[in-house]
């Protein structure tokens, strides 16, 4: 059955071009049961009224328009493009005015500069609407040149820009204390790619012992951290951590996926504390909705029923 495919395998399936072809060819209106439950829309106008939605229910909202693994200069720029037009969007729609990237979208397959040029012009187009634009974290091939691409614009002046780290890697402790030292703001998440033992922690318990110390130390010493994670025993023990050391609930927020554990992101939010939605949306959602099957699996053998079952 595919409901049993371990994790790794939707790893690999994220990466298929065929399955990509048909999910595009078909767009959402085929998984609209199951992909609309993890991805807002295909357009902006998706994401603004998901956005607008979540707002009203007193959570924050931060906007991913879904892309990776540009190779070329052209499609880079394209990209950039499209970020710099969902900026004007936002602004016109009143929502919450931050945004997730990743850099592999912006060029860095194609070189380090080009990647640090065009998240540049991005976050230029950013600042005047006083935008934050978090760059998220890819596979460990790109950790190190994620880290010094923002730690570069940070160095000539940028303040609107923020990273993440991902408790599996095992060299993740050092980049939060690098993080924290600089002042930069870090989105704390346990990380969905596959990768190496030698690279990352694979049992659960050393990945969620990980996550709990780097949520102290980012607590204790980071920047408005955001601890972003789905794991009710984890949330618990940041609530408490937070308590204990007396850090008020303005100094840091909590971050969910969109469509998961919406009771938790509701309780948390009646609670006083600062709850942010990650809102996906784009034409290149296939990749990203892979990697949230292999973290929830059920009912994956529909979602591929569906895609495969009309190709008329």
């Amino acid at each position: 059955m595919l409901e049993a495919l371990p994790r790794a395998t939707f790893s690999l399936l994220a990466g298929s071009l065929t399955l990509k072809r048909l999910a595009s060819r078909y767009g959402m209106r085929r998984t609209s049961s199951f992909a609309r439950r993890f991805i807002a829309g295909e357009d902006i106008a998706d994401a603004i009224e998901a956005a607008h939605a979540i707002e009203r229910e007193g959570l924050l909202v931060t906007l991913d328009l879904l892309g990776e693994s540009v190779v070329t200069s052209e499609d880079a720029a394209r990209a950039t493009r499209s970020y710099i037009e969902v900026i004007g969007e936002v602004e016109r729609s009143g929502i919450d005015r931050n945004l997730s990237v990743k850099l592999s979208q912006l060029g860095l397959d194609v070189d380090r500069a080009t990647g640090i040029d065009n998240l540049r012009r991005l976050l230029d187009a950013a600042t005047p609407g006083n935008f934050f634009v978090r760059v998220d974290m890819e596979s460990s091939k790109y950790t190190a040149h994620t880290l010094d691409a923002v730690e570069t614009l940070w160095g000539i002046g940028y303040r609107n820009v923020g990273v993440v780290i991902q408790s599996y890697l095992r060299r993740s402790k050092d980049d939060v204390e690098r993080m924290n030292r600089l002042g930069i703001r870090v989105r704390l998440v346990k990380g969905a790619y596959r990768e190496s033992r030698d690279v990352a922690f694979h049992q659960k318990t050393a990945v969620d012992a990980a996550f709990v110390e780097l949520m102290e130390r980012l607590l204790l010493g980071g920047t408005y951290p955001a601890i972003a994670t789905h794991d009710p025993i984890i949330l618990d023990a940041t609530k408490k951590f937070a308590a204990v050391q007396g850090i008020g609930q303005d100094k840091f927020e909590f971050q969910m996926l969109y469509g998961i554990r919406r009771d938790l992101q509701a309780a948390f939010a009646s609670e006083g504390y600062r709850f942010r939605v990650y809102v996906p949306f784009g034409r290149e959602w296939f990749p990203y909705f892979m990697r949230r099957l292999g973290e929830r699996p059920a009912n994956v053998g529909f979602v591929f029923r569906s895609l495969l079952r009309d190709k008329s």
